[in-house]
């Protein structure tokens, strides 16, 4: 666990920034947690960092339809991950607390299981949104110092989930997806747990192993058998109540996550931190 404003990591980000807001390549500015996070994915290397932010922003400028014009208060946000309304689709949520190897953890789960209400491109658009927004905020906070953990664990709730979604999504953007997950977020996804899973999941996993890097291969853990063994990975009391944990009801954990990015939606929808300025 990484302390946001340790005094000799932080003149490496200041000169980091520097280099970031004189580079043509990319944006006119950066926010500064969101910076630090590349750093400690590439475990400090300095040149490593400059190619990874130059990559990121280069995949975000190729897909646009997924990685701009984001507002937190549209349409197409609400349809996905406006949690305090019933019709929207599904929880996007990351859990407050941390495992004991100091992992953030995020719940996915549908809230509105009809296939007719997935609308993958904009659920993606929405995903990297959040991710974006908790990417640019510290992780804890322990007596006013912000700190910045491991992470992310990802646990997918398939409840629910049927082959009319699978046809639903589009294997060009999910392609993208896999690609921004695993070669170019300012983050290393250290655990992928699948719980309740259908049968045919096994089927679905083996269609997409080739588009897979080895580490995410490796990452990735099945529970057919409720949330027993699930356990080993993330504590119990991480999770929200209608799990039998502790972290307090989902919808409110969701709320809280909502009027987060609401707060913050000038910072997601300003171009100077997201798009090239040629």
């Amino acid at each position: 666990m990484n302390i946001y404003g340790d005094t000799e990591q932080e003149k490496i980000i200041d000169d980091l920034q520097k280099w970031f807001e004189e580079n043509k390549k990319l944006p006119n500015k950066i926010d500064r947690i969101y910076l630090t996070r590349f750093y400690l994915r590439t475990s400090k290397n300095i040149e490593a960092t400059k190619k990874l932010l130059e990559d990121n922003f280069a995949l975000r400028s190729k897909y646009p339809n997924i990685f701009f014009n984001r507002d937190p208060e549209s349409q197409e946000t609400r349809n996905t991950a406006d949690l305090a309304s019933d019709s929207a689709f599904r929880y996007i949520v990351p859990l407050p607390g941390q495992t004991p190897e100091k992992e953030r953890v995020t719940l996915f789960k549908l809230k509105n299981t009809d296939p007719e209400k997935l609308h993958f491109v904009d659920d993606v658009k929405t995903l990297i949104m959040i991710y974006d927004y908790c990417l640019s905020m510290p992780d804890l906070e322990i007596q006013d110092i912000p700190y910045i953990t491991e992470g992310p664990i990802q646990i997918i709730d398939m409840q629910g989930i049927s082959m009319g979604h699978v046809t639903r999504t589009s294997p060009k953007i999910l392609t993208v997806l896999l690609q921004y997950l695993q070669n170019f977020c300012p983050g290393t996804i250290k655990g992928i747990h699948l719980i309740n899973c259908p049968m045919y999941v096994n089927m679905m996993f083996t269609v997409a192993k080739p588009f897979l890097k080895k580490q995410i291969i490796d990452v990735i853990h099945f529970h057919n058998d409720g949330l027993g063994t699930l356990c080993a990975y993330v504590p119990l009391e991480l999770l929200p109540l209608e799990y039998g944990g502790k972290a307090g009801r989902l919808t409110k954990i969701a709320d809280d996550i909502l009027s987060g990015i609401q707060a913050k939606r000038d910072y997601i929808m300003d171009p100077n931190y997201w798009t090239i300025m040629e």
